[in-house]
């Protein structure tokens, strides 16, 4: 048995969606697979289940390193075979635009935040 996904470039980390998609499994059985707790932002590894990336917040999306979906879905599905495929997406002028504006924000608010820090002291 074989599975396949394809994602973008730059993508290091995989999304639930993502996920979903290589272990053809539905988003719900998804969640159930992953090691989470309502108590600890992040559990301690659990071999059983598929254990995410550290997260600073609990608002943070769930992310997942493709070693770490692979070595769910062989150690634990018993899926022995997991293709997944990086694919490069060409350049896109819209996303290239929404990266430079999200730069220039971000540096905005670096100055903002050192004009408070001045400001506040």
């Amino acid at each position: 048995m074989q599975y396949s996904a394809h994602w973008g470039e730059g993508d290091e980390l995989m999304t639930i969606d993502q996920v979903q998609q290589i272990l053809r499994r539905s988003r719900a059985s998804i969640y159930r697979y992953v090691n989470t707790s309502k108590d600890t932002l992040n559990p301690p590894f659990d071999p059983q289940r598929l254990n995410p990336e550290h997260r600073k917040t609990r608002r943070e999306p769930l992310l997942f390193h493709p070693n770490e979906v692979a070595r769910f879905a062989r150690d634990v599905m018993g899926i022995t075979t997991l293709h997944v495929e990086l694919k490069t997406i060409p350049p896109n002028p819209t996303t290239d635009l929404l990266r430079e504006i999200l730069e220039e924000l971000r540096h905005m608010r670096e100055i903002l935040e050192r004009v408070e820090k001045l400001l506040g002291s």
